[in-house]
């Protein structure tokens, strides 16, 4: 299935259904060749996402993925599970705990904080970890349902 089939097969689920409470995760193994489109499409071509000789040098020790690289997989979890189809992305804020390593597999989870009936607006906590259940993205989204 290509990625515009996938498209048209996004979950809908409408603002009345979702509940405070609910959540939705999605997993996955952050590669050196994400790492690379995510920096040719970005133009961040820091070399501590890229060059190995530097970020040996530097405090991680090893490359490290882009920190919106991570983030636009909340995005992702938004747009396709929670709240899904419909949906409009009007905040995000995000504070980083812990560098993303290459082949580090990592779990964003979205729990539903707050719902306003009248505007259909979601107040969401989205958090990052890894495999080793170590917080590495902690953040808070607002949303608004269309449907």
């Amino acid at each position: 299935m290509n990625i515009f089939e996938s498209a048209k097969n996004v979950r809908e689920i409408h603002f009345d259904s979702i509940s405070v409470g609910d959540e939705a995760n999605f997993q996955v193994k952050i590669t050196s060749d994400m790492i690379e489109q995510y920096a040719a499409i970005s133009t961040d071509v820091n070399p501590i996402h890229l060059i190995d000789d530097f970020a040996k040098e530097s405090i991680f020790g090893e490359r490290i993925a882009h920190g919106m690289l991570i983030c636009s997989f909340i995005s992702a979890v938004l747009g396709t599970k929670l709240p899904g189809k419909n949906t409009i992305y009007l905040s995000q804020e995000v504070s980083f705990k812990a560098p993303v390593k290459i082949n580090d597999t990592i779990t964003v989870s979205v729990k539903v904080l707050k719902k306003r009936d009248d505007k259909k607006l979601l107040s969401l906590e989205t958090n990052v970890y890894n495999q080793e259940n170590v917080l590495v993205v902690e953040g808070s989204a607002l949303v608004k349902k269309l449907t």
